[in-house]
């Protein structure tokens, strides 16, 4: 099981937090750093200093690193159009040497998009029909082999002679990662695209029922390649109680109800837990951190909790 360190700007951070952040990740030896793709807070929180781009971002820390892998959960499709979001990834690849991974999905958070001018597609099917032919367009781009050009024709985007430049440092190209709970079209899609497919923020057993409904659309399509899962779970972690309670307090949360919907309680707790996961298949955890100020926190799950995991 890989643990991997999932933040959410939006809630209210700088670059300056987030490397500090992935700077610690990558030193106490996480295997990557993901972050969340917003322009909006959520809930009951400032969200100051306001939202922070996610390639911009990840192309700072890109520089600023240099081994842990770096990625977003999930870039939506309604923000960027898919050939200069292609252009984006590569060169973030590029400038990493090769660490980049690229979460995906269709977008649904409607109150960003009125509030920072972003055409939003209120009919559901329309921004899974734009999210397919998105997902179908980057891939095509990145696999074109080098000298020779691309063309893509759908409903929604058009693709004409393309030198589907520049390149990505991973050859074929960046993974990509596909995630949802839907009970078709998404396990489709992730069958059909996706190197990695993650169920977000779900309890055990629908997690579990989410990973078959996509393994057997693996099935189907006949596909060889492995299909890698993963999960998405906040986490809070103490020595005991009290610093369960603590940290929980901190992020506007009940320790009972975050021992039901996440990663929450002692080490031995949480490394419980996450073997459950594991039973399932899942291969991959995001832990989702929400306090990046308590940098002990992360030292504590590296220490106590990964340090069991094989």
């Amino acid at each position: 099981m890989r643990l991997r360190i999932f933040t959410e700007p939006q809630q209210g951070a700088t670059y300056d937090t987030l490397l500090t952040v992935a700077r610690a990740a990558e030193d106490l030896g996480f295997d990557a750093f993901f972050r969340s793709d917003h322009y909006l807070k959520m809930g009951n929180v400032t969200g100051l200093p306001g939202p922070t781009d996610a390639w911009i971002t990840l192309a700072g820390l890109a520089r600023e690193t240099s081994r842990i892998r770096l990625g977003t959960l999930m870039t939506a499709a309604t923000f960027r159009a898919p050939g200069p979001l292609a252009i984006s990834v590569a060169q973030v690849d590029q400038m990493s040497g090769g660490r980049v991974e690229f979460g995906f999905g269709a977008g649904w958070f409607e109150a960003e998009h009125t509030a920072y001018g972003l055409p939003f597609p209120t009919d559901a099917r329309e921004r899974f029909d734009r999210f397919e032919e998105q997902l179908a367009a980057i891939v095509g781009l990145w696999e074109t082999p080098a000298g020779e050009t691309f063309d893509y024709r759908g409903r929604h985007y058009r693709f004409e002679n393309s030198p589907a430049l520049p390149k990505p440092a991973q050859s074929p190209r960046p993974p990509v990662l596909v995630g949802g709970t839907g009970r078709r079209r998404t396990p489709r899609l992730a069958a059909a695209y996706a190197d990695e497919y993650n169920v977000p923020f779900n309890v055990l057993e629908d997690t579990g029922a989410a990973f078959d409904r996509t393994r057997a659309a693996v099935e189907e399509a006949g596909r060889t390649r492995p299909m890698v899962y993963s999960a998405a779970q906040v986490v809070c972690v103490g020595r005991d109680e009290a610093e369960v309670a603590r940290r929980a307090a901190a992020i506007g949360r009940e320790v009972p109800e975050l021992r039901v919907n996440g990663l929450a309680g002692s080490p031995g707790e949480v490394v419980d837990k996450i073997g459950r996961f594991a039973e399932i298949g899942a291969e991959r955890l995001y832990l989702q951190v929400l306090d990046l100020s308590d940098l002990d926190h992360l030292e504590l799950i590296a220490d106590k909790v990964a340090s069991q995991l094989d």
